[in-house]
């Protein structure tokens, strides 16, 4: 057994949890916060057998979309720095899953 844990943006979690929901997988939804550009995510939390782990992966990838975003360019460098090259805005793509897959010892719903 498997735990995947899918890090997605908050805009891409329904249409995730929904494919996933339609290919039969059961995932727990929870609200994080943080990454490069201190945006809003949701982490997927998906126990599976180990030989449904490609599945899984196929579906998020295909349902978590990248984007290209505008950002400043001080908020693109870590701590927020501003040097003189870093001050005008910049496109960053953003979006899409990572993806950690761990082993799982046990797995019941009660």
């Amino acid at each position: 057994m498997k735990l995947i844990l899918a890090i997605v943006q908050a805009q891409d979690v329904n249409s995730c949890a929904d494919a996933l929901a339609a290919a039969g997988f059961v995932s727990t939804r929870v609200a994080s916060h943080g990454g490069f550009l201190d945006g809003d995510n949701c982490t997927l939390m998906i126990g599976v057998d180990d030989g449904q782990v490609d599945e899984v992966c196929a579906i998020l990838g295909r349902r978590a979309q990248h984007r290209v975003e505008m950002v400043e360019g001080s908020q693109a460098l870590p701590g927020g720095a501003l040097t003189p090259a870093a001050v005008s805005a910049m496109d960053v793509e953003v979006g899409g899953a990572t993806v950690l897959v761990l082993p799982l010892e046990r797995f019941e719903k009660l």
